[in-house]
């Protein structure tokens, strides 16, 4: 299916019920999306040509006109190839031609910028081509897709090579949707989706659950996540729905603390795309209430492996609240998942190995990359790449990216394991640990750490301070004190880029 029907349908359903908004304004209700929508596709299709399973990326950042976008494109029988509006041209000039797109739908500067690549049309957003274009004639229904036809061609970040196409089909979207109202939350028609992370990622996929329902879409005038404007939206619209990283979460409980908020306002906060530490989400619980909901996916299955439930994630009853806290959940309802070791068989409960998925909404496949194919789907299971360990009970819980586990002296050390000791340091912000590489035990352990404002620790004090909360031979070596942590558009931590400072490498 389309995934542009999705629209059509809300729009049939919910023609009144106010859709996009800026801020607090309000753009269109959804009879005006809808028509919005298929006036774009008729003029993709008119002027560029776009038809089924033609390529068009989106590099822009976020703004109301990207839902048009989105379902512009899909209405045409086109495929969406987002991307992080913050990449270098010479990145976006390298995924145009990766993707062969058809046209690419940028803004201002970068949009005259790529116009020198000559790789493919480029329209301004910001232009009178953009606003001729969206004043065609409507497409009476979207093109046909079938379910295994692509829709999303989503490129990874990049930090160990050059990025990869993720191919998410129509399928796979259904998928995803499916499962959301299931395991993670049942959207309602009074719900606010609220866009404060990149819709190029994961947040724009959102869209769909709270088109199913004609909700109303917000996108913060910022353009980004900025607490203070999220609380005054959440005061405005009420009933936010929103994705949030984990470092967002803390600068957002960090403002409510400042300003006395309660959390009125927002309804649900999903969490992901990072390691939550145990200690920040007690603190967010604590302050903001029962309005959180974790998952975990990645690009090559989107939102969708497993869930833990705003009910788990403020439960204390159970004598294995902790632990379960500190977990991602369980296997969503479209996922199989299980931990493999290097051999592919199951590991029993409580053993570290890598976190396998199968199931309707794990990717097609990589773009033109056979070899990472090979290497990534086997036997109908989608090695994630990450590590972690699944109880009796079927909460996963990760340790880390297979990359990231650091070997010293012949013992595997997860970083995550000592990063949730560090973090909880009451002086403690944040907290990164890599490897480096060492002559005597292969390699050692590095810890980047960012102390509270207003807060100071010495190495001697945070060495300490950790011997009592981890064996000996996990302790960093070295402590760094850093003012910020690197991190990409999406808020995940850049360890390549902490690998890369002071001769810090990894083999």
């Amino acid at each position: 299916m389309n995934p542009a029907t999705y629209l059509t349908r809300a729009a049939r359903l919910y023609p009144s019920n106010p859709a996009i908004f800026s801020g607090t304004t309000q753009i269109t209700d959804y009879a005006g999306f809808a028509d919005r929508a298929a006036r774009l596709g008729q003029g993709f299709s008119e002027k560029y040509g776009i038809g089924s399973g033609d390529r068009v990326a989106l590099f822009i950042s976020n703004c109301p006109e990207y839902l048009d976008l989105l379902y512009g494109v899909w209405f045409a029988g086109g495929v969406v190839v987002p991307i992080n509006h913050k990449l270098h041209p010479r990145e976006v000039a390298w995924i145009l031609n990766n993707s062969d797109a058809s046209l690419v739908i940028a803004e201002g500067q970068q949009a005259d910028t790529l116009q020198t690549t000559g790789s493919c049309p480029v329209l301004d957003v910001s232009s009178d081509a953009y606003r001729d274009l969206a004043s065609a004639s409507p497409l009476s229904d979207p093109v046909p897709r079938a379910s295994d036809d692509l829709a999303w061609l989503f490129y990874t970040s990049g930090t160990t090579g050059r990025p990869k196409g993720v191919m998410i089909s129509c399928g796979n979207l259904q998928a995803m949707i499916l499962s959301y109202f299931t395991d993670v939350d049942a959207a309602r028609t009074e719900d606010t989706s609220l866009y404060a992370a990149p819709m190029s990622h994961g947040a724009g996929l959102y869209n769909f659950i709270y088109v199913l329902r004609g909700a109303r879409h917000v996108v913060p005038t910022s353009g980004g996540f900025d607490p203070a404007e999220i609380i005054g939206l959440a005061g405005h619209h009420g009933n936010i729905c929103m994705f949030a990283a984990p470092t967002m979460i803390r600068r957002l409980v960090s403002q409510a603390r400042e300003q006395g908020y309660d959390g009125t306002g927002l309804r649900t906060i999903v969490y992901g795309g990072g390691p939550m530490y145990l200690a920040d989400i007690q603190d967010a619980v604590e302050h903001l209430g029962s309005r959180f909901v974790q998952i975990y996916g990645q690009g090559e299955s989107p939102m969708s492996i497993t869930a833990l439930s705003r009910d788990l994630v403020c439960d204390r009853s159970h004598p294995n609240w902790a632990a379960r806290l500190a977990s991602v959940g369980t296997a969503q309802s479209c996922a199989e998942v299980r931990i493999a070791g290097p051999d592919g068989d199951t590991l029993p409960a409580g053993e570290i190995g890598e976190i396998l998925v199968r199931g309707p909404q794990v990717m097609l496949g990589y773009w033109q990359n056979d070899k990472a194919n090979a290497e990534a789907l086997q036997d109908g299971w989608l090695w994630t790449g990450d590590m972690g360990t699944m109880d009796a009970d079927g909460f996963v819980t990760l340790r880390d990216r297979s990359k990231d586990v650091i070997i010293s002296g012949g013992s595997n050390i997860y970083p995550r394991e000592v990063e949730e000791a560090l973090i909880a340091h009451p002086n403690v912000a944040e907290a990164c640990v890599v490897g480096q590489t060492d002559p005597e035990w292969g390699e050692i352990v590095i810890a980047y750490v960012v102390c509270e404002k207003g807060t100071a620790l010495t190495a001697s004090e945070l060495d300490a301070f950790c011997l009592d909360q981890i064996a000996r031979f996990k302790r960093p070596k070295t402590y760094h004190f850093v003012n910020e942590l690197p991190k990409n558009a999406y808020g995940k931590v850049l360890k390549t880029a902490l690998r890369e400072r002071e001769g810090v490498t990894h083999t």
